[in-house]
């Protein structure tokens, strides 16, 4: 008798783990939208678009938005939609993103094509709709969610004729102790063409020391000056600088050369007080024959000056400003100025500002793609680039190659003076330390 009941219960046993062990092969997991999916980074009140080509690769618009929650473990991929219609009925997909980044960004050339899409033609303004479909799986996927809708103004601009520039990049750079320690931490600072044949203008921000002038950043062919009176010899002595800001005009075919303080920024309680600091300096760009300003103010008044003084400075009346992000030109042909609301990308970290206790060191564009800086101050630490004095878009270095990663490791740096250069088009940046 107990071995029948012992037989019984192994065969209970038998069956009682193959049912569980049917009913675990039949277990499905289904996606379910958790939570909230929305955007999360700040966008402007008007994108303004231009129409040369030039800048059709640069970053136009960033839709950044919070990680899609389906309760099930799978990859969840994105994709930006645009909507003319504006209700999504006739939806189309812009832009698609699979990775941990939850960030689109998207062109001025996109923006542009865009528009026409939707009819908007220069010079004129209209909107864009978009939104972000989320889902696990593949496109085929019935489960999904949607962030609201955002639309976004955008302003188409004419095409310019004329308006550029016949000023070339020369031959001639400076080089020393005063700008680049000798060639050893960058480039010469570059000396470029103008209406007058041999003579040369370079606008150089230096520090305390001594400087040459030289031929295609190599020693072949230098000039500099054997008794202090302005003139230059082939290979004759360093020329002693403090630090400053100056505008060197060189005539090779005078053998003369002369250094003039020269260096325009905004000032006022918009920027820095009135002064309190130094003021947003201006980079120059030889393709418009312009000085370019990419800057963060605040609600207030401003103006432009000479030197961080009130010696010369333009318009008569001060500027009235929202506070925002600004890219700002002003041509010194005919004292006058373009002003609009921009992306800025700034450096910001322990080695700058203590991640963001005062604002980031702003870069400005002064070619497209193109950002420059200069001089930072950095301390011993880290550092990153990010757009508008926010994490909602951000360059690191994984790997510390010199190559831009959105989203990347902490840049370590340590203290000195640095000129920055930052090219978005090809993804890479330079630190270069000159002291």
């Amino acid at each position: 008798m107990k071995n029948k009941i012992k037989t019984l219960a192994i065969f209970f046993t038998l069956l009682l783990s193959f049912s569980s062990c049917e009913t675990d092969d039949d277990l499905t997991f289904v996606a379910a939208p958790q939570g909230d999916f929305e955007f999360n980074n700040t966008f402007l009140s008007d994108y303004v678009l231009p129409a040369e080509s030039t800048t059709n690769s640069n970053i136009g618009a960033i839709f950044s938005f919070n990680e899609a929650d389906f309760d099930v473990q799978t990859n969840v991929s994105y994709e930006l939609q645009s909507s003319i219609l504006g209700d999504f009925t006739d939806a189309t997909m812009v832009s698609a993103l699979s990775n941990a980044n939850n960030q689109i960004e998207v062109s001025i050339g996109t923006l542009k094509t865009l528009a026409e899409e939707y009819g908007i033609v220069a010079p004129n303004s209209g909107v864009l709709n978009f939104r972000v479909r989320a889902y696990p799986g593949d496109t085929s996927s019935t489960t999904e969610m949607f962030t609201s809708v955002q639309q976004l103004n955008v302003t188409l601009l004419e095409e310019t004729t004329g308006g550029g520039s016949d000023i070339e990049p020369a031959t001639w750079g400076v080089v020393g102790s005063g700008y680049n320690d000798w060639g050893s931490a960058g480039s010469d600072g570059q000396f470029y063409t103008t209406t007058e044949a041999d003579v040369y203008v370079a606008y150089v921000t230096l520090i305390d020391g001594e400087i040459k002038f030289r031929e295609n950043n190599d020693w072949a062919s230098d000039l500099g000056d054997n008794d202090a009176d302005g003139t230059v010899e082939a290979g004759g002595a360093n020329i002693t600088v403090t630090a400053g800001t100056y505008k060197i005009t060189l005539n090779t075919a005078a053998a003369t050369y002369t250094m003039e303080e020269f260096s325009w920024g905004v000032v006022g309680d918009a920027y820095n007080d009135w002064g309190a600091t130094p003021d947003a300096k201006f980079y120059y760009d030889y393709t418009t024959d312009m000085f370019k300003v990419d800057v963060k103010l605040l609600d207030g008044e401003m103006k432009f000056r000479l030197n961080n003084a009130w010696d010369t400075s333009f318009p008569n009346d001060n500027i009235t400003v929202a506070a925002g992000h600004y890219s700002i030109s002003i041509n010194l042909t005919d004292n006058t100025y373009t002003m609009e609301e921009s992306d800025v990308w700034g450096i910001v970290g322990s080695g700058y500002n203590d991640w963001g206790a005062t604002p980031d060191f702003a870069l400005t564009q002064i070619q497209p793609d193109l950002y420059v800086g200069e001089i930072a101050t950095l301390l011993d630490g880290e550092i990153k680039f990010r757009l508008n004095n926010d994490w909602a878009s951000d360059f690191g270095d994984t790997g510390a190659d010199g190559t831009l990663d959105a989203g990347g490791d902490n840049i370590v740096v340590t203290a000195g003076l640095y000129r920055v250069q930052m090219d978005t088009a090809n993804g890479t940046y330079m630190l270069n330390k000159i002291q």
